[in-house]
This record gives C-alpha cells, sequence and structure tokens, in this order.
C-alpha cells in the first residue's frame, strides 16, 4: 500500500509515492547475503550504509495502492503478423561517445525524445516508449493500476487513449496499444549484452510528471541480483538519475539504442523518495522477448 507523500515546492501537485511503513517495499540483495529475499521486504546491511531498500513500485507515480494485472492477461485480441522486434547489429557503443550520433548526448537525447511517452492509468502514472509502427508500447506492469483505464501522452502533447494488450508481471512487463498510430517513433533497441561497465546511458522520462526529462550517468554494474516483480533477477545498475515516475521508460546507451527498461532505485528511506544514485532497469535482452511473445499471444 502506498501513500501520497508531502508536495516538494514548485512542482504542483507530482503524485509522487511513499511507501508505508507498514508495508515497505522490496530489497536490494546486497553482495554479502545470499540469495534474493524470498518476502516484499528485508533488511540488508552494508558497511556504513544502513538499510537500502529497493522500490520496484516506486519509480512509478501512484498515490493509491498499486494493483497488477494478472500475469500475461490479455485484454485484445491475437496478433497474427509477426512480432518480432527488431535489434540493433551495431555492436558496443562504447565508452567514448555516440558513433552515428551527431551531437554528442545532445544528439542522442533528441533522437530518443520522440519515441517516449507518459503513461496514465487510474491514480498512477509512469513513462513508456514505442516499440513498433504498429501502436504497441512498452512500460513496467506496476506502472497500471490493474482496470482503469489507461492513456498515453506523446513529446507533442497529444493524449491518447491506449489498450492494455497484456502484462506480465513476474517481469514487471506490460505492453500498450494505440490505434491512432500517426507520428509515433519507434525506438531503435540496443542489445544488453554488448554493454560493458563504464558505457554512457541515458535515463528518459516523467518524473514528478516532469516529461520529457534526460538524465546521464554510466553502466555501474552489470547482472545486479534485486527483486522486481515480485521474483529474484538480474537487472543494469546505473548512476543516472531515476525517480517516481521515470518506470518503463527507456535506459538508452550512446547512440540512442534502448538497453534497459527503467524500473526501480535504492533509498536509505523506509518511505523509498529521491534517487541516490542507484537505479536498476530491466535488461532490453529479457524486456523484448517478452513483449514479443505478449504481443504474439
Amino acid at each position: 500500500m502506498v501513500t501520497s507523500h508531502d508536495r516538494p515546492p514548485g512542482l504542483g501537485r507530482p503524485r509522487g509515492p511513499g511507501f508505508a511503513p507498514g508495508d515497505p517495499p522490496p530489497l536490494f540483495a546486497p553482495p554479502e547475503a545470499t540469495g534474493v529475499p524470498a518476502g516484499p521486504a528485508a533488511t540488508a546491511r552494508r558497511a556504513g550504509a544502513g538499510r537500502v531498500l529497493v522500490a520496484a513500485a516506486l519509480v512509478a507515480m501512484v498515490t493509491g495502492g498499486v494493483a497488477g494485472v494478472a500475469g500475461a492477461r490479455l485484454a485484445g485480441g491475437g496478433q497474427a503478423a509477426s512480432a518480432a522486434l527488431p535489434r540493433s547489429t551495431a555492436g558496443p557503443a562504447g565508452p567514448s561517445g555516440p558513433a552515428g550520433v551527431t551531437g554528442g548526448l545532445s544528439g542522442t537525447a533528441a533522437k530518443v525524445l520522440p519515441s517516449v511517452v507518459s503513461v496514465e492509468s487510474g491514480r498512477g502514472s509512469g513513462s513508456g516508449f514505442v516499440i513498433d509502427g504498429a501502436g504497441h508500447l512498452l512500460t513496467n506492469a506496476h506502472v497500471l493500476t490493474g482496470g482503469a483505464s489507461v492513456a498515453v501522452v506523446l513529446g507533442d502533447g497529444r493524449r491518447l487513449p491506449a489498450t492494455v494488450v497484456g502484462t506480465d508481471e513476474a517481469y514487471d512487463l506490460a505492453v500498450l496499444r494505440v490505434d491512432d498510430a500517426r507520428g509515433l517513433v519507434p525506438a531503435e533497441l540496443g542489445r544488453s549484452a554488448d554493454l560493458a561497465v563504464g558505457d554512457q546511458v541515458l535515463a528518459i522520462g516523467s518524473p514528478l510528471g516532469l516529461a520529457g526529462t534526460v538524465t546521464g550517468g554510466i553502466v555501474s554494474a552489470l547482472d545486479r541480483q534485486v527483486r522486481l516483480g515480485g521474483r529474484g533477477q538480474t537487472a543494469l545498475q546505473t548512476d543516472a538519475s531515476i525517480n517516481p515516475g521515470n518506470s518503463g521508460g527507456p535506459l538508452v546507451n550512446a547512440r540512442g539504442e534502448v538497453i534497459g527498461v527503467n524500473t526501480a532505485i535504492a533509498t536509505l528511506s523506509r518511505r523509498g523518495i529521491g534517487s541516490i544514485g542507484i537505479g536498476f532497469a530491466i535488461p532490453i535482452d529479457r524486456a523484448a522477448p517478452v513483449a514479443e511473445r505478449i504481443i504474439r499471444e
């Protein structure tokens, strides 16, 4: 159960979350822990740092309870056409700069921003991105508040109703579809297997309702064990700032290729508010096949 926190100055009514003490978020499994905690919360000890919490549902802006949709539940008919999503074959982007993208990281951001949307679902909101020309978008399952109407807001300000094609809560992923695909720009999907620690990345989304926000950093770690979507799995760790509302948005490499889905942050506060420079993303090599399956089914 989550409750709203005090309104930050200058941000209007951002609908940011705060976990109630009686229902803490899942925890980050520290290096010294044996395995991933099985419960919804556990205590992690770290030298000189106290408890570190990972809020998988935190990064989405939610002011009520988070009600997911059953794993892989479909809201529409089957898709006859191939659901395979195109992937980059350009190889590692490298830590030195965005080869093939003019304007440095500003050029990278300009390339990706048209593909990123804000997602509104009942009392919750988050981010997402376009994955094909048929109007499909990828986001986190925890952004949705089961049964509520869903809409996406494009970079040009258009607000379109969206249908939940299906969700997979085990991987905390959901696919949406909009009927009016005019002007939608599919993001280019990269390969998270090509990443190396130190590679430059950008996180793009709508933290605290601030659409089109871009933050930068590096890949801090690969194959970090965390609990996401109710299960232990590996994730990309980044120091790019991720905050409530970034959930479901893309983490991209220096070429502007999506290499992860921003999903969770670590925090020292039990209310789980604000970035401390430790964020987690579902690798695109795992997310893309899940999205393809949901579309295909």
